[in-house]
């Protein structure tokens, strides 16, 4: 593992020691292979929720007619990681 990924690992999971999932966090146990999809709109603390049913996630906000994910990881991944 290089640094890089070394960094990656350790500021997820002080995130997810800050909060709950009703998933368990499996975007980032399937080393990201399991997303839901959401999409960097260049807000500092959200991404736009794009799942089909966003009203079923505990982290979806509707604000302006538009879903936006407050999940910490997923906002890190999305931003970060371009996925």
């Amino acid at each position: 593992m290089d640094t890089m990924e070394k960094t990656v690992e350790i500021q997820i999971e002080e995130m997810i020691g800050g909060c709950t999932c009703p998933k368990d966090f499996l975007c980032y146990k399937s080393n990201f292979r399991n997303l839901c999809k959401a999409k960097d709109i260049g807000l500092e603390s959200f991404v736009a929720c794009l799942t089909r049913d966003p009203l079923e996630c505990k982290f979806s906000l509707l604000f302006g007619g538009v879903f936006f994910c407050t999940c910490a990881v997923r906002i890190y991944i999305a931003k970060n990681l371009k996925k």
